[in-house]
């Protein structure tokens, strides 16, 4: 995939990846995660001041994406039932997805997501999907790219994945730029029934993050942030104090654990402490004097990571191609994918949020509700020196917050 450069300001997009329905969750063999033998980064149009860096499984074949025909990896049982979601509605509440370009086999590509995974459709014409430009007009759209397409994929696909019965937003920016993708998020906001909105890219802090924070101030709306996929280390918009900062774990199958499943620090999740933005009142933690990042997390590591269908690619539909796409001489994919990232986790903590139904402004709830949450209390995403700003313990931490959903409870 191209890379930008010389870029004044870069911004990754973390990206590793419905009328109410009914929520058949027992799906088909949900089929093991697949192992990690290497990731592969979705890459992006490189137009603007931000790109796309999600990840995904890489094939053993080449530098490309591990494709597969059938579903792989995690899927909406396993999400559910790791996170005690089993059962509940968001009652026709819509969850938004910010990102940037278009992916023009989005629609189709979700519904071949649903139908192998035990859900209900979701589409335009039930009026559960709804695709719109910066503007909320459906047209025109914005010029399609390749590597946004598979963070696409991954946002709607978690968002199903999580909650069956969300009505899902999807809001595509012109550009990969901070005043498009916050145009945006403005947009998402003043559409009638959002209650959570998703924002699955991010990058290193600059002296224009302040001004842009007020477009993630929406009062009763949540707004969740991924906060990075090169471990230790802060970005925005996931250091705004009107983001809920979503970190990231490994989560495992567990024959022993009470809970059924483990979760531990994943490596990538990003986390720490803010240069720029002042610390949130709701925030106690003492080795930072600023915004500490994470808040809350969820399922981000590729090796543990959702199955998305995704199908826009640059070689058509055929063997030759999917051996294109695999040895990395072709852009896009062709089928399934096992994907991961904080670009995970946060559209599955907005789900959650509209599961909840809560009118949250913040990431201040979960901190006067940590008992709702899973304590994740062992990994460490790099080196700060030994503190808990990278290295998770009881409690809050940095790489993985106050904990992940235990229900909907802390949220």
């Amino acid at each position: 995939m191209a890379r930008s450069r010389g870029l004044v300001r870069t911004l990754t997009a973390l990206c590793l990846v419905t009328a109410p329905l009914s929520v058949a969750v027992a799906s088909p063999a949900a089929a093991a995660p697949l192992k990690s033998g290497g990731v592969v980064n979705f890459g992006c149009a490189t137009s603007g001041k931000l790109h796309c860096l999600g990840k995904s499984i890489r094939s053993p074949k080449g530098s490309g994406p591990l494709l597969t025909s059938t579903p792989v990896g995690y899927g909406p049982a396993e999400i559910q039932a790791a996170y005690n979601l089993g059962g509940l509605h968001a009652n026709g509440k819509t969850v938004a997805i910010v990102d940037a370009q278009d992916a023009p086999t989005a629609e189709a590509d979700l519904a071949k997501f649903r139908s192998a995974r035990g859900l209900s459709p979701c589409t335009t014409a039930n009026g559960c999907f709804k695709k719109v430009n910066q503007n909320g007009a459906a047209s025109p759209l914005p010029a399609p790219d390749y590597g946004w397409a598979m963070e696409i994929s991954l946002d709607l696909d978690a968002v199903s994945a999580t909650c069956p019965d969300c009505k899902i937003l999807l809001v595509e920016a012109d550009s990969p730029d901070t005043d498009p993708l916050m145009t945006a998020v403005d947009t998402a906001a003043a559409t009638p029934g959002v209650v959570a909105i998703s924002n699955s890219y991010g990058g290193t802090e600059d002296s224009t993050i302040l001004a842009a924070d007020a477009h993630l101030n929406h009062p009763g709306i949540a707004v969740t942030a991924s906060s990075g996929d090169s471990g230790y280390g802060v970005s925005w918009p996931a250091s705004s104090p009107y983001v809920t900062a979503v970190g990231g774990t490994t989560l495992k199958k567990s024959t022993t654990a009470a809970r059924g499943w483990t979760e531990t620090t994943w490596k990538g999740s990003g986390s720490g402490c803010s240069a720029l933005e002042a610390k949130p009142a709701w925030q106690h933690d003492t080795a930072c004097a600023k915004r500490t990042v994470a808040d809350v997390s969820a399922v981000a590591d590729p090796a543990t990571g959702l199955g998305v269908y995704d199908t826009y690619n640059s070689c058509g539909s055929s063997s030759f191609c999917d051996l294109l796409l695999s040895l990395g001489l072709a852009q896009g994919a062709d089928g399934w994918i096992q994907v991961g990232g904080t670009s995970l986790s946060s559209p599955v903590i907005a789900s959650v949020y509209a599961l909840a139904g809560n009118s949250v402004t913040s990431g201040s709830y979960p901190y006067a509700h940590a008992d709702g949450l899973y304590d994740v209390t062992s990994g460490s995403n790099g080196s700060c020196g030994g503190t808990y700003l990278c290295t998770a313990g009881p409690g809050y931490d940095g790489p993985t917050g106050l904990g992940t959903p235990h229900g909907t409870a802390g949220f």
